[in-house]
């Protein structure tokens, strides 16, 4: 339904792209009509969590495209769904929301049946349930992680941490790893979880998600004084997808258990999408924190390494079908074609293993690239930080980052001032009002000029235009 759709990039420019993903990914609209609109969600915490803090923003942008409706109803789909009003609107998802750590579930965590039918009377939840931690993959250990340059530090690092025995924290405590989707946070992550968890240490494995669910659990239960403590009294917090960490209350708690487990010698180790102070939607207090440590960037995949991803791959598909091997010509191909991540290279394996399985047919290169033509993608851009682009910009204009960020308003700052922003605009996802606070804390209507002024010059001035296209390519070579 296209008016949904519109209703959606309302909300994806309005919110920016982050907050978009994390909480309007699952919603679906199930019918519209008579004044009311009826919205489903996956899961209690997610009505929960759009009733108290998007409802309006969803009502305003409803109201653009269908006119004033009385009622906006938010509810928790089943895996039976209702059948749409007469007159309703067909159902249109939106596009997936990122992944949620996905991991094999194991005894850790087990969810309640009535949570699982969707139940509206939600059990009581204690603090221990509510802080059960995150559920791990047996799998994912240091001896199954495939090492190579790109991520040979953070390998290090992590595995120093795990190990670490004493009641001295490390010294590059917390540890933040960062990286592209797909490059082994989560596998590295949840390896540290497992050795410090033989050791006999206390630890807790937990997702943003799992994290936010805790808390909102505790606060509903009464039960958030013994959530805390609960929290603040083990020996390693491991914290992955810190991107998705949302609402002043929940990061405030999360910055105060962080400083609590570093001022008593605890063991911390974060993971994101991006570095501490990309992370704009975090608070300001706990980006700062999470500065101070060790902060490790996991690289793209070189091809050496994904030849040994690919490797030891077959040799767990070998485990199912014994027969199952590649000539080397096959793997060089899929080491070559699949450069994104681990995932991929994965999913190309189980390709692989259903076409030899279930045709007979050997795997030739040309069988292999027909198998696996849906993981081969064009070379992705090169994903540009404002930070990178504020540099350039002050290095190009001969001024500094400093000026770029200040109040300054002399015609020496302004213009380099207004071609970055122009190209945060154009070269990042980055929203209007998170780019205005990367440039010294400053309103989204100072962005929106900057960007208007910078195109209406361009289209007239060719040696501004020039200036942008070399700026352009330099940021994205």
């Amino acid at each position: 339904m296209q008016s949904w759709r519109r209703c959606c990039e309302r909300l994806r420019a309005e919110l920016g792209e982050d907050i978009f993903n994390s909480w309007f990914g699952r919603i679906e609209l199930e019918s519209i009509g008579g004044g009311q609109a009826r919205l489903s969600v996956p899961t209690r915490f997610l009505k929960s969590w759009i009733d108290t803090h998007y409802l309006g923003h969803i009502t305003t942008a409803l109201a653009g495209e269908f006119g004033a409706l009385a009622r906006i109803l938010v509810v928790v789909r089943s895996s039976a769904r209702p059948e749409p009003q007469a007159g309703g609107a067909a159902i249109c998802p939106l596009p997936a929301a990122p992944r949620p750590a996905a991991v094999a579930p194991v005894a850790q965590e087990r969810a309640a049946p009535a949570a699982r039918r969707g139940s509206t009377h939600p059990t009581p939840i204690n603090a221990s349930d509510a802080l059960a931690g995150s559920p791990l993959d047996r799998r994912l250990t240091f001896s199954t992680f495939q090492v190579g340059r790109s991520n040979q530090l953070a390998f290090s690092a992590a595995q120093r941490t795990a190990e670490h025995l004493g009641g001295q924290v490390s010294s590059f405590c917390p540890l933040f790893i960062h990286s592209a989707v797909g490059l082994g946070k989560t596998h590295l992550l949840q390896a540290v979880a497992h050795t410090a968890a033989s050791q006999g240490r206390s630890v807790i494995y937990l997702t943003a998600e799992k994290f936010m669910y805790g808390f909102v659990a505790a606060l509903q239960a009464q039960t958030s004084i013994a959530f805390k403590e609960r929290l603040r009294a083990i020996d390693l917090l491991i914290f992955d997808d810190a991107q998705f960490l949302q609402g002043k209350t929940i990061q405030a708690e999360f910055g105060h258990a962080l400083n609590a487990l570093l001022d008593a010698g605890r063991e911390v180790i974060v993971a994101a999408d991006r570095p501490p102070n990309d992370l704009e939607a975090l608070d300001e207090r706990v980006r700062s924190r999470l500065s101070v440590g060790l902060c490790v960037e996991i690289g793209a995949l070189d091809e050496p390494l994904r030849v040994k991803i690919l490797e030891a791959r077959i040799a767990a598909a070998r485990a199912m079908q014994p027969n199952f091997d590649l000539s080397p010509s096959v793997l060089a191909f899929v080491a070559r074609s699949i450069r994104s991540n681990g995932r991929d290279l994965e999913g190309a394996v189980n390709r692989l293993l259903a076409h030899a399985t279930l045709t007979g047919a050997p795997l030739t290169v040309e069988a292999a690239e027909v198998a696996i033509r849906d993981l081969i993608r064009a070379h992705e851009p090169k994903r540009v930080k404002i930070e990178e682009i504020q540099k350039l910009v002050a290095t190009h204009y001969s001024v500094s980052r400093a000026d770029i960020l200040s109040s300054r308003r002399t015609a020496v700052v302004v213009k380099p001032r207004q071609v970055a922003m122009f190209l945060a605009k154009t070269l990042t996802m980055r929203s209007l009002p998170e780019i205005g606070r990367r440039f010294g804390g400053r309103d989204h209507t100072t962005v929106l000029h900057a960007v208007r002024k910078i195109e209406a010059l361009s289209q007239t001035d060719s040696a501004l235009r020039d200036e942008l296209e070399l700026l352009k390519r330099m940021l994205q070579d």
